[in-house]
């Protein structure tokens, strides 16, 4: 028998995608700068459809009667037992939702590049497909609609995003379906599930369900707009796969068995010399 022909020891399987994978910084840095830009100048193309925005309103209000949808008014009156509750409803409104998709971008583009990818391209087609819809479907928020009974919390206990909508042209106060904060809130927490390996990462679905009940409570949503948002980002989920996960380096059985094997065959060789 011939020594160097013994069988190769099974290397361990390989760790996931390399560092190198990450794309170039300053690229990301301006896509990211125009994708925001595009959907700023978006939201203010689908500006001055005040009298359909206002009957979409009514209409949707109606739809989820019929669908006997739980009444938005009944999560607002949770939030007004107390207004340091509310308070806090409103800053969370106003202060989480951006810098926290932003800092998920962050934490995968420095520790996961592979699937901070993934996660750019689904947030972008669904922050595309929100536009085209809110084009299509401008609707009136329920703290706008007498029929709702609800108020504008935000104004009454602050703080506010959002001014007179005659005189706001900083926002778009008639995109209210989809609900963009909810659909990020949920691919940060569908992005963080996948990415990482943690026990306690489901627990980042708290993040979506919080914003479900500010967004509803505040009033600045209908339920319809957050089964809208969920099912686009189930469309671009499905459309766009995450890459694998980060598998262990640790050698599987098989390959452990194949080690075995070839000490096993050197110990023959040996013995026969």
């Amino acid at each position: 028998m011939n020594a160097r022909s013994e069988p190769a020891e099974a290397e361990p399987e390989q760790a996931g995608p390399r560092t190198s994978a990450r794309p170039p910084l300053v690229r990301e840095l301006l896509l990211v700068a125009g994708l925001f830009l595009v959907y700023k100048v978006g939201r203010q193309l689908a500006t001055g459809h005040t009298a359909e925005a206002f009957g979409n309103a009514r209409r949707v209000w109606d739809w989820e009667r019929v669908l006997r949808l739980p009444d938005e008014g009944s999560v607002q009156s949770l939030l007004l037992h107390g207004d340091a509750l509310v308070h806090t409803a409103n800053t969370y409104y106003a202060a989480v939702h951006f810098p926290a998709t932003v800092a998920f971008l962050v934490w995968l583009y420095l520790r996961r590049p592979a699937h901070y990818v993934w996660a750019r391209r689904v947030l972008a087609a669904l922050t595309g497909a929100a536009l085209v819809l809110h084009l299509l479907f401008p609707l009136a928020p329920p703290r706008m609609l007498a029929a709702a009974g609800m108020i504008d919390t935000a104004r009454v206990y602050g703080p506010s995003v959002y001014g007179p909508p005659a005189t706001d042209e900083l926002s778009n106060q008639f995109a209210a379906m989809p609900s963009l904060h909810f659909g990020w809130a949920l691919m940060v927490a569908v992005g963080l599930i996948v990415a990482t390996r943690y026990r306690l990462r489901w627990l980042w679905l708290l993040h979506p369900a919080l914003t479900l009940l500010v967004i509803v409570g505040t009033a600045n949503h209908y339920w319809l707009d957050v089964l809208a948002a969920t099912a686009l980002l189930g469309l671009a989920l499905a459309v766009l796969r995450p890459p694998h996960r980060r598998r262990c380096a640790v050698p599987s059985r098989r390959a452990g068995q194949g080690r075995r094997r070839a000490a096993a065959g050197r110990e023959l060789v040996g013995a026969a010399r």
